[in-house]
């Protein structure tokens, strides 16, 4: 992550509005550029990145990630509609949820949702094996990374440039999700997140053992919030560290992890 670069602070949807603007207001004050949200079948991602919007008028917002099994591109679009996101600082992460043929529903997605969305909108591809980061390097305004130790964040970097210059562009940013949890429980909060995805399904299960990575380490936990820094500084492949917290869903908590990850202009 060169010097200066970006960062964003990513807070699961269907976190209270309250909570939401507080949290928002502080990322604001503390130079974040961005602020994220998930999305899931039963909270929607684009409300809470709304509500991030109204909050911190300065800071981009995204969601990461859309599955595209869940979301159709028409539905998206009367959605955002619905929340009024400004389309000039919207990142919308697609994936490809579930189905069979990932390849093909993202990049069917993609050009969909670039005849329905307005031009502003950047569209950001979900990605982790070689062939969809090939395909985000040649076809999105973006690439989300998830669950990546810094080595394989620096080689997934690689074939998100490989697949850009083939289709004769220029590489488009990558983004990553890192996981930060701060305080005495650090190492259990990152360890039960890391646990679920581990058995969430194939995709996940086979990006786990091509890490390597003993169960609870892909992330930083830390009991002193003055290591966390360092331990970003590690993911320097990525264009834009969005620190996906692992806290309560409370003002103070989420502060806690956005304070010891914000980042550092000296």
């Amino acid at each position: 992550m060169p010097d200066g670069s970006p960062r964003g602070f990513g807070i699961a949807a269907g976190l209270d509005p309250d909570v939401a603007r507080a949290v928002a207001q502080r990322c604001e004050s503390l130079g974040y550029a961005s602020l994220w949200s998930n999305d899931t079948p039963i909270a929607s991602g684009l409300e809470t990145s709304a509500v991030f919007a109204q909050a911190a008028p300065r800071l981009d917002v995204g969601v990461a990630v859309l599955a595209l099994d869940r979301h159709a591109p028409p539905d998206v679009k009367a959605k955002l509609s619905e929340v009024g996101i400004p389309p000039h600082r919207l990142w919308l992460g697609i994936g490809a949820g579930f189905t069979k043929r990932p390849l093909g529903v993202v990049g069917e997605g993609l050009a969909s949702l670039r005849e329905a969305l307005p031009p502003e909108a950047r569209i950001v591809v979900a990605a982790m094996g070689p062939k969809m980061c090939a395909l985000a390097g040649a076809q999105a305004d973006g690439v989300f990374l998830n669950w990546m130790t810094p080595d394989k964040a620096a080689w997934a970097r690689e074939r998100v440039h490989e697949g850009a210059a083939e289709a004769g562009r220029e590489p488009p940013p990558v983004f990553g999700y890192v996981r930060v949890a701060v305080g005495d429980d650090a190492d259990q909060r990152l360890l039960k997140e890391e646990g679920f995805y581990r058995q969430l399904h194939q995709g996940y299960i086979r990006h786990f053992e091509a890490l390597g990575a003993p169960a609870g380490t892909v992330g930083v936990a830390a009991r002193d919030p003055a290591d966390v820094a360092p331990r970003l500084a590690e993911y320097d492949a990525l264009d834009h560290v969005v620190v996906r917290a692992l806290a309560h869903a409370d003002a103070e908590s989420l502060g806690v992890v956005a304070e010891a990850a914000a980042p550092r202009t000296s």
